[in-house]
């Protein structure tokens, strides 16, 4: 009865998953749009109406979402085996992908909010799912950063109610000329910045591995942190050519480079896939502000499918491992779980980018897209050497965990495979494999052939193999090499630490306001307010009552000589006056 839930949720989420399949072959075929209104309440001259968008792309992102969550659900049940409420948790995730699919069928202000607002408070009660001190700041972090996301998409509703309606699909030709226009293209860029975790707003992102892994499974591949470019995808017709989208262009190729940097610093198994989707994220922003919205969504597909895999892998590696997450305590794992690496390894090689896996497909033509386009050395270069760090970290991660001794026998349970895991982790494995060129023959109504010089052509082979190189030399380095050189112990901090955006975006901001509260404690409620209000007035009253006592119960004579002293004390007024 205790895992009724878990397959009720798992059928539902995949008969669904292929309905969005069935439908997206007849939408493609017969190029069609729908726009459903459905009018709630009709009062004189106002009526309420929710309206719901529905065409390939919603189709296509409906399907992929439904099916990763319908997955993660499955592997809950084994994961999640021996949590108490495991009924809450299945609640928490399928209000989740309810407010994602709400988010993506939108085609209004107020129901977009809604469903973004939904993924944002749900994201903050998955976070802090396991109850520790770690855990509630990193769902402060997570729960404030977002809040800035949703006071810019507040903005843009407020300001939509000057065209009557917040059916964005109707103003998107009425906007694009005037200054509306540039209003809500920033906000709506804010807020997308803020969701996927863009610099300035990137700390989060590592900081939410405090969620359980299936949680991490599915925020990381196709929901939370796709919110963002899914948003702008949508609105990419108002926000061709501003200037906002050269900013977010350079911003998102630094959070794709300083993502990938930190990631080869990072030792907590978690930390470094969640690292890696922040540099993807990084990838598909900065192709959709060259305006190329079709490749970055194409992206955001075939990304969801390998590192939904990884995430679950981890999931397994930590379970065997005791909790610990640690890579430097890792190694050999192959030996003890083998299908479970073989996933792992897929998986990794997919988001390398490994010809004719799902990731290359879309990651080879963006990069060529880029390397065809008229923009500087700059972002060329800030895109070919993250692709060259994201195989590095592979690299590494790879050697520690499967290739390098194992380094603390006695922490590994010996663990057998779980089939549940296993047959969920399979789905997506096959479909790691394959999405990439379904998606490419699907999506795309002609072929894309891009022609290059050859050493152009084979950049990323070329970069992929140096990062590859490097990521075996870095995680065979001994204790005694170079890079325990305590010279660069602080240039290596920052690297390690995000640049210290963590630090600046959440102590930063907070510590001189902590330090402020706590100089006013300290100084007014405990200090001055104190003195002259309750515990001062209470002292005063005290001390009278204790000298009136001691008049009255010792000797007659102080209290004689005091009533004198009083009388002459009037009486002296009384002249005076």
């Amino acid at each position: 009865m205790k895992y009724c839930i878990f397959y009720l949720s798992f059928f539902f989420l995949l008969m669904f998953s292929l309905l969005n399949f069935i439908f997206l072959m007849y939408f493609l075929m017969n190029n069609i749009i729908l726009f459903l209104e459905w009018e709630l309440i009709s009062f004189n001259s106002m009526s309420i109406v929710f309206s719901l968008l529905i065409d390939w792309m919603s189709l296509v992102f409906m399907m992929f979402v439904s099916l990763i969550s319908s997955v993660v659900i499955y592997y809950s049940k084994s994961y999640m085996s021996s949590e108490m409420n495991s009924n809450r948790f299945i609640f928490l995730v399928l209000l989740f992908v309810l407010s994602m699919l709400l988010l993506i069928i939108s085609p209004n202000m107020i129901s977009i909010f809604l469903g973004w607002d939904g993924l944002g408070l749900v994201s903050y009660c998955l976070v802090i799912y396991y109850q520790n001190i770690k855990s509630f700041n990193a769902g402060m972090l997570t729960a404030l950063s977002n809040r800035i996301g949703d006071v810019c998409l507040l903005m843009v509703v407020a300001w939509m109610a000057n065209y009557g309606g917040w059916n964005y699909i109707f103003y998107l030709n009425f906007m694009s000329n005037d200054i509306s226009m540039l209003i809500i293209g920033v906000m709506l860029i804010f807020a997308a910045m803020t969701k996927s975790a863009q610099i300035p707003f990137s700390s989060w992102l590592p900081a939410a591995m405090a969620a359980p892994t299936p949680v991490s499974a599915l925020v990381h591949s196709s929901t939370l942190v796709t919110a963002g470019v899914y948003l702008l995808i949508r609105f990419n017709m108002l926000l061709e050519g501003m200037m906002m989208m050269k900013i977010l262009l350079l911003l998102s190729g630094l959070t794709m480079f300083m993502a990938g940097v930190s990631a080869n610093y990072e030792f907590d198994l978690k930390k470094i896939i969640a690292l890696s989707t922040l540099s993807q994220l990084g990838l598909m922003m900065s192709i959709l502000s060259m305006g190329m919205p079709d490749l970055a969504f194409f992206h955001l597909l075939t990304h969801a499918m390998f590192k939904a895999l990884l995430f679950m892998c981890a999931g397994v590696i930590i379970h065997m491992m005791s909790d610990i997450q640690d890579i430097r305590f890792m190694g050999g794992i192959g030996l003890f779980i083998p299908l479970t690496s073989l996933c792992m390894n897929i998986s990794n090689l997919a988001l390398c980018g490994i010809p004719f896996l799902s990731g290359f497909y879309s990651k080879d033509m963006i990069l060529e897209m880029v390397s065809c386009s008229s923009l500087n050395l700059f972002v060329f270069f800030l895109f070919y050497f993250s692709t060259g760090l994201t195989v590095f970290y592979t690299m590494r991660l790879l050697m520690y965990l499967m290739v390098n001794d194992f380094n603390l026998l006695s922490t590994y349970n010996l663990y057998d495979e779980d089939y549940i895991m296993l047959k969920s982790m399979f789905t997506l494995l096959m479909m790691s494999v394959i999405s990439g060129s379904m998606l490419s023959w699907l999506l795309f109504s002609y072929p894309f052939m891009i022609y290059l010089p050859f050493n152009l052509k084979m950049m990323v082979i070329y970069v992929s193999l140096i990062g590859g190189v490097m990521g075996y030399l870095i995680s065979n380095m001994s204790i005694y090499s170079m890079n325990k050189f305590l010279m660069s112990y602080n240039f290596s901090n920052f690297l390690c630490l995000m640049w210290f955006l963590p630090n600046i975006s959440t102590y930063g901001i907070s510590y001189n306001f902590l330090v402020l509260g706590q100089s006013m404690l300290k100084n007014i409620d405990m200090g001055w307010s104190e003195l002259y209000s309750g515990q001062g007035m209470f002292k005063i009253l005290k001390n009278y009552s204790i000298l009136h006592n001691l008049f009255q119960f010792n000797s007659f004579s102080i209290y004689l000589f005091s009533f004198i002293l009083w009388m002459m004390i009037l009486l002296l007024m009384f002249l005076l006056i």
